[in-house]
């Protein structure tokens, strides 16, 4: 019986233990939604950071955020950015779904382009909302810089906007 029932502590302590391991992997710093390298240690993507990521955002030393969306920055974010002494660059584009506002987005697209190449700004993340079109726009276009094939480019926008992926963001990058 006395083995039986140390037998029994030790699973129970067992446990216990385990519990405890996987409690460790919820503290650890969350990344924010689609989170990627784009060039390691110095351009990264993501969907728009929420507080629960802010630990996560700290450990990437970030300089630099470039957020794709017109509607202005949250402020609980942007308080984030003050207090880490990173710099926001708003690019406003307009959702990539109209053909019509492509040619306008072009612009802007560039811009952000001469931001994220200027090293100074070196760590950045580029962000929009889910981190999905705009941001795949964004980063499509810079590896066509980067000399990247068309399908190379293409296949990194599907991984991340998955079955939501749009002709018109395919369009754009291949015209860009």
């Amino acid at each position: 019986m006395a083995i039986a029932h140390s037998q029994k502590q030790r699973n129970m302590s067992l446990i216990l233990d385990l519990k405890e391991e996987g409690d460790e992997d919820l503290s650890r710093p969350l990344p924010p939604t689609n989170f990627c390298a784009v060039e390691n240690n110095y351009i990264y993507r993501s969907g728009l950071p929420h507080p629960s990521n802010f630990p996560f955002l700290r450990s990437l030393n970030l300089r630099s955020i470039i957020y794709l969306c017109p509607e202005p920055y949250p402020e609980e974010n942007t308080d984030f950015l003050r207090i880490n002494n990173i710099k926001l660059y708003q690019f406003g584009i307009e959702g990539t779904k109209d053909p019509s506002t492509m040619s306008s987005n072009s612009e802007i697209i560039t811009e952000a382009l001469r931001v994220i190449i200027d090293e100074r700004n070196h760590p950045v993340l580029i962000h929009c909302k889910q981190g999905k079109h705009r941001t795949g726009c964004l980063v499509g276009c810079l590896r066509k810089l980067q000399k990247w094939c068309l399908a190379a480019v293409v296949e990194e926008y599907m991984h991340f906007a998955g079955a939501k992926w749009r002709e018109t963001d395919l369009k754009f990058m291949e015209n860009f």
